[in-house]
């Protein structure tokens, strides 16, 4: 009886045994379970696949070396992407080559001081597929997020079905919510592009798909094979078509907060020029070089504090606007002073007086820091992007958005809470009759051709993180500043602010359609027929004497 009861356990014992013999050729191509790793008897039988010089064995030895488990695995297959992984022609000893050339076993990782004559590992495109989705699944379960979401995307480009049970696993031990999203995501594509995965299963990935509803998503979806079941098809393109419809909501909504970061840009440019025009009414073409002054302002603060307090730079805008604000507003009071007030009441002379400004600013400029473009850096702080409902939003742009408000809303408070304001307003509204209640109007034109002048050096600190830092900086932005004043209405804070928004969202929602260059001039025929129908602008300021 014990005889009997112990042969079932002797052929469960010889089927194993027979299994075992007749798959272990296959043994290279079947992932060994992440849990275990490979002994070392095991681990040279994988690398025995490298020495056979073909390429079937060294894609099985690669998806094997990815399963064990072995310590060196990532070394091995780096050398081998990077024709760096030899074998002893007599031995057949497998030795991997780092950047300098040294050699190191490859089983045990000691270094190799004199190794016999070696043979190349040959590798193909297909080779290096392979490996770079044999990376990603060995990066899994790297420390760094980062490093864990790019591993999933590679296995997701690659269609590699043979890592999805290694990306379960990882997604089953994952605590990152939005690692945990990428592993999903990269699980719902290997679904759909796998044609013996159940309907059910492949119809909840579509699902999934369509509930991210990004390009990415949309992809993965168009990759549904042509053979699929009638039903999937049919719930990939409906689900194609939500996403179109979403993506194209996403890119209005986009297209307008790049508008809305064009019309900021236009908003600094432009609202100290609204203060010189409308208390002075001076066509200031100098206007633009003011904000060069400040951009440079920028780049010498920058250039001081990366040599003398590096570990500050990332302070240095906060010290660079007050220093721009000074140093173009102390040249518009010079420029003021010494030009401008002897040509009060002739328009033309004015225009080409500050035009020469502008050549003598930007050749000074040339001459001190050189025709070419100088580099300003970013702070950490305005590095990178805001994700938002699905939209990337540039954090320099949203500072810049908020930075305008903040100039606009800070000089609002000046105008109407302090005497200079009230002083300035005076002036604006009636010249004599304010010269003769004892304003002085000089003063008042030579600090408010100042205060515009700052205004303007401080747009120059924000366009140095989104434009280039060159003497023709200014020239950029004067068109377009002037566009926004005589638009908005001359002298008019809030005109200035509604016409610089208003044409930095027009521009950017007709340029899809029209094209960059030809926006620019559709925008501009509307502003040329509005002002025909309003020769004042939206805002046009009440009470103002004509001064002849």
């Amino acid at each position: 009886m014990a005889h009997l009861a112990r042969t079932p356990i002797r052929l469960v014992r010889l089927v194993l045994l027979a299994f075992t013999l007749v798959l272990a050729p296959a043994a290279l191509t079947a992932p060994t379970p992440a849990a275990a790793q490979a002994s070392p008897d095991e681990v040279a039988t994988i690398l025995a696949g490298f020495t056979r010089g073909q390429f079937p064995a060294t894609l099985a030895a690669i998806d094997a070396l990815a399963a064990s488990g072995h310590p060196r695995a990532a070394e091995i297959l780096t050398a081998l992407e990077n024709r760096r992984l030899v074998f002893e022609t007599a031995g057949r000893r497998v030795l991997w080559k780092d950047a300098s050339g040294a050699h190191f076993d490859a089983l045990t990782g000691e270094p190799v001081a004199t190794p016999g004559a070696t043979t190349e590992v040959r590798i193909s495109n297909a080779v290096r597929r392979s490996v770079q989705t044999a990376m990603a699944s060995l990066t899994l379960r790297a420390p760094d997020p980062r490093r864990r979401i790019e591993a999933a995307a590679a296995i997701l480009r690659a269609r590699d079905l043979s890592q999805r049970d290694a990306l379960a696993q990882a997604r089953a031990d994952e605590a990152d919510p939005t690692v945990q999203r990428a592993f999903d995501d990269t699980l719902a594509g290997l679904a759909i592009a796998d044609a013996s995965a159940s309907e059910g299963v492949r119809m909840a990935a579509i699902e999934r798909l369509a509930a991210r509803g990004d390009a990415s998503a949309r992809a993965l979806l168009l990759g549904l094979p042509a053979d699929a079941p009638d039903a999937l098809r049919e719930a990939a393109s409906e689900a194609i078509a939500a996403i179109d419809r979403r993506l194209a909501i996403q890119s209005h909504v986009q297209n307008v907060f790049f508008g809305l970061s064009l019309g900021s840009v236009l908003l600094l440019a432009a609202i100290g020029l609204a203060i010189t025009f409308g208390v002075m009414g001076v066509i200031n073409m100098a206007h633009g070089e003011m904000v060069m002054i400040g951009a440079y302002a920028t780049f010498v603060v920058q250039e001081l504090m990366r040599a003398f307090a590096p570990g500050l730079l990332d302070l240095s805008l906060l010290v660079a606007l007050p220093l721009a604000f000074l140093s173009a507003g102390l040249v518009g009071v010079v420029l003021e002073r010494l030009v401008i007030r002897h040509l009060y009441g002739r328009p033309l002379e004015t225009l080409l007086a500050t035009w020469g400004v502008s050549l003598i600013l930007q050749q000074a400029v040339r001459s001190l820091f050189g025709p070419t473009n100088r580099e300003v850096t970013n702070p950490s702080w305005m590095s990178g992007s805001l994700e938002l409902f699905g939209i990337a939003l540039t954090w320099s742009r949203v500072w810049i958005v908020v930075f305008a408000l903040a100039v606009f809303f800070t000089l609002l408070v000046a105008m109407k809470a302090t005497s200079f304001g009230l002083r300035m307003r005076a002036v604006v509204q009636n010249r004599r009759m304010a010269a003769s209640m004892g304003i002085r109007t000089p003063w008042i034109d030579a600090m408010t051709f100042g205060l515009g002048s700052g205004i303007a050096g401080v747009a120059g600190v924000a366009l140095s993180q989104i434009d280039n830092v060159s003497p023709n900086l200014g020239q950029s932005y004067i068109i377009d500043s002037f566009l926004v004043v005589v638009f908005g209405g001359v002298g008019s804070l809030w005109g200035a602010f509604v016409a610089a928004l208003s044409l930095g969202v027009a521009n950017k929602l007709v340029e899809p359609l029209a094209g960059a260059v030809l926006a620019k001039i559709v925008i501009l025929v509307a502003v040329i027929l509005f002002i025909q129908k309003r020769p004042r602008g939206l805002f046009a300021l009440k009470g103002r004497a004509v001064e002849s």
